[in-house]
């Protein structure tokens, strides 16, 4: 099965961002799947100095995209980085945000990669409220945001579950990610109103049944959600814990070591940007792992496949 037809990462050439260069590449050549590395240049912003510049300005827009061409093929022909992957190097003029969304939407790219750090327009991407308006925008791509240099395939891989259909989504797309890792499915729940039943007074006892059966149906409902994924009770480990999800989702990270967090991205329109800061943004900010996030996809298809 090829599980990836078409991956896109974006770079902007900078030391920090070439994780998610390499990251690809490891991807590309574990699934076969056809890889493209882009970066974008704003050079309409060169125009602004022409006052200064005169006719220079579009000498210095030359050179700067001429660099930008040798240094991207400097990376893409590293035979310690691309594994043996012919990568498609595409250097874009125009605004990074749109010119990424619009190159992956050209390609129609089942995975969109970009790095966590940067020296430029990277750094900004996965800060703030630019993050989320990418989110938003890419809904037709899974996006994976790298911050670890990528030694190896992914061995680890915590799943975050609220048991939507984007949950199911979500573990389909991490299978054929990374189909020999260790899978934990962790959903964070609070019983309803149970901040309300401990403000009036309820015993503990009570409260601790409460719990315990709110606890049983996430648990049923986990090995339902796994089932329709295509998971045995074998292939997966089942976290249902009390608190918050945002929280648990970082401390889950840390305590099983997981190099991959893989979250569904809920919410559409308005709602969606309230949403997304409330858990996906989050993880995005606070996990030392990589993340990768699955809005309105469906999972790649085998040449063949009906669907």
């Amino acid at each position: 099965m090829k599980p990836f037809a078409r991956i896109l990462a974006a770079t902007d050439l900078s030391a920090p961002a070439r994780h998610a260069v390499e990251r690809g590449f490891q991807i590309a050549a574990a699934t076969g799947a056809r890889y493209s590395v882009m970066h974008a240049l704003e050079l309409d912003a060169i125009d602004s100095l022409r006052e200064w510049l005169g006719e220079d300005s579009t000498r210095v827009k030359r050179q700067i995209e001429e660099q930008a061409r040798e240094s991207l093929a400097h990376l893409l022909a590293d035979p310690a980085r691309n594994r043996g992957v012919a990568a498609d190097a595409i250097i874009a003029s125009g605004p990074p945000l749109a010119t990424i969304l619009a190159e992956a939407d050209a390609i129609d790219a089942d995975l969109l990669v970009l790095g966590a750090r940067g020296n430029d327009f990277m750094r900004r991407l996965l800060l703030g409220s630019t993050a989320s308006r990418l989110l938003r925008k890419a809904s037709g791509h899974a996006v994976l945001v790298v911050k670890q240099a990528p030694h190896e395939a992914y061995r680890r891989l915590l799943i975050p579950v609220d048991f939507s259909p984007v949950s199911a989504r979500a573990i389909e797309f991490a299978r054929q990610l990374a189909p020999a890792a260790d899978i934990f499915l962790l959903h964070a729940f609070e019983a309803p109103f149970e901040g309300k039943l401990a403000f009036a007074g309820v015993e503990d006892d009570v409260m601790q049944r409460y719990r315990a059966a709110a606890r049983e149906d996430a648990l049923r409902r986990m090995r339902h959600l796994a089932e329709m994924a295509g998971l045995a009770s074998g292939d997966y480990a089942p976290l249902v814990v009390h608190g918050g999800a945002s929280q648990q989702a970082i401390a889950q990270e840390q305590e099983l070591d997981c190099d991959l967090i893989v979250i569904g991205k809920h919410g559409r329109h308005v709602t969606e940007e309230l949403l997304l800061g409330s858990v996906t943004k989050h993880v995005l900010a606070e996990s030392e792992c990589d993340v990768l996030v699955i809005g309105d996809v469906k999972p790649p298809q085998s040449p063949g496949s009906d669907a």
